[in-house]
């Protein structure tokens, strides 16, 4: 990888692996592998709007960030107060996910599904 960025900005190996160290360090960069759902057999995306019975809407969007098979929420505006990317595979199914996480969430008004058929540039950090 530092090879890579060295050779494209004509600047030390050295230097850009300090670099990078010092921002993983200040907590502006993360490094990580993101996944296409379409391309692990038995996988599937969701999205799932959620509208709230609060206006707590940061700290509840926490609280469903940590609800398995959860990989990003986002507190929005419109219809729904949140809407959540899920991943689902083969042992963990939408059932599943609504029995045994939301239900674990208060204040949840109401829930609408979106199951992703086809997505583009849909990737999602493996978490299952």
């Amino acid at each position: 990888m530092y090879l890579k960025i060295w050779e494209a900005l004509s600047i030390s190996e050295n230097t850009v692996r300090t670099r990078v160290n010092r921002l993983l360090d200040e907590g502006v960069l993360e490094i990580s592998a993101r996944v296409d759902p379409e391309a692990i057999q038995g996988h599937r995306a969701v999205m799932v709007g959620v509208k709230l019975k609060t206006m707590h809407l940061v700290k509840k969007g926490e609280e469903f960030s940590k609800l398995k098979g959860v990989v990003s929420v986002s507190v929005v505006t419109g219809r729904y107060d949140l809407i959540l990317v899920v991943l689902l595979n083969a042992g963990f199914d939408l059932l599943e996910f609504y029995t045994k996480e939301i239900s674990k969430i208060e204040d949840v008004q109401s829930v609408e599904t979106f199951v992703v058929y086809k997505g583009y540039n849909l990737k999602v950090p493996y978490i299952l």
